[in-house]
């Protein structure tokens, strides 16, 4: 099979920060995706309806002209989130899901939760007003060993709250693990789960071995390769509750090229090429459509999209660096090629 047309996808985890650099990045999430769900942890965190609100007119209005693509707002969770601000969000028409950040988990997580149960009433009207609760599944204990954070959240956090709130629909982002793939598997139907491309695509000897790649450097952290076959299983199965969610995180050349280097790959020029990449690696080219164009949109009990993309196998070179701003950001995989590219490109991927 050297080429796929697909029903229009849609990224269900896609940061595209703010200001400047707005209308440097949301185009090539809008060339390929008809609908995004679009990360609240800006500075400061998108914690209100009226905040939601204005930053989605933010990136309408750095869209390309006669784009249609769709941002599907969140609000972020506090400690403090009021059931009336979970009512207006579901009152507002623009916000799908309320996304819980650990506290101290990932970029700009400081603002959030620090214990579920002081969520309990705003839990409570995100299930009563059938919105989405996303998860960055990860415990932030200073003592637990990184590579141990998903699958401690699975059992200490994530399994009694599935039990607490027994209608509350869940999606536990960007899976790592073989573990957390066995909690989906076996979980409720309420509860469904994103994969990006680089979990699919490659393990922590890409971060670590032969030096340290900051480029490859993602929160949660590649794991082992028994944990990516794990994920590539899963999304090849044709399983309705695993589906594409990139993850696609931007940061300037400089924060991931430094002693401390921010968590987050941009890989939203390339994004559904590299899923095909992985798919097709995997023998499963034919199951791509329902993981990248159905079972998200199923999920979160949207219509699925009505419009086509088309991928051919042809290598495409991907650009060592793109601009970001008054700086650049490094792709994933900038630099080198890959074997999959966008039959006909959109007018608005450039």
């Amino acid at each position: 099979m050297d080429t796929i047309t697909l029903t229009r996808p849609d990224d269900w985890h896609l940061h595209v920060r703010d200001g400047a650099v707005l209308k440097d990045v949301v185009h090539w999430s809008a060339a390929r995706f008809g609908r995004a769900i679009i990360m609240p942890n800006l500075v400061p965190p998108v914690t209100t309806t009226q905040a939601a609100i204005a930053y989605r007119e933010r990136i309408m209005a750095a869209l390309p002209p006669g784009s249609d693509f769709d941002p599907l707002m969140t609000l972020y969770l506090t400690d403090n989130t009021p059931a009336e601000e979970i009512a207006r969000a579901a009152a507002s028409g623009v916000i799908q899901a309320i996304k819980l950040y650990p506290a101290g988990a990932t970029t700009n997580s400081d603002s959030g939760v620090t214990d579920i149960a002081h969520c309990a009433e705003a839990l409570e009207a995100i299930a009563a007003h059938d919105l989405t609760l996303c998860i960055h599944g990860e415990v932030t204990h200073p003592h637990t060993d990184i590579f141990d954070r998903e699958a401690l959240f699975l059992e200490q956090r994530l399994a009694p709250l599935l039990d607490q709130h027994p209608t509350l629909r869940v999606v536990l982002e960007h899976l790592t693990t073989k573990a957390a793939v066995d909690f989906v598997r076996e979980g409720p139907s309420r509860l469904g789960a994103t994969i990006t491309p680089q979990h699919l695509l490659m393990n922590r000897n890409d971060l670590l071995a032969g030096g340290i790649r900051p480029h490859h450097y993602c929160l949660p952290i590649l794991k082992r390769e028994r944990d990516r076959e794990a994920l590539i299983a899963a999304a090849t199965s044709g399983h309705p509750r695993f589906f594409l969610g990139t993850d696609s995180a931007p940061h300037a050349l400089e924060a991931k090229e430094t002693g401390c280097g921010c968590a987050g790959i941009f890989t939203a020029p390339i994004a559904l090429e590299l899923y095909a990449q992985a798919f097709d690696q995997a023998g499963a080219l034919e199951r791509l459509e329902g993981f990248a164009s159905h079972f998200g949109a199923d999920f979160y009990g949207l219509p699925r999209n009505t419009q086509t993309i088309t991928l051919e196998r042809a290598a495409q070179a991907i650009p060592a660096s793109l601009p970001y701003g008054d700086s650049t950001i490094v792709p994933l995989h900038g630099g080198h090629d890959i074997a999959w590219r966008v039959a006909t490109p959109n007018p608005h991927s450039a």
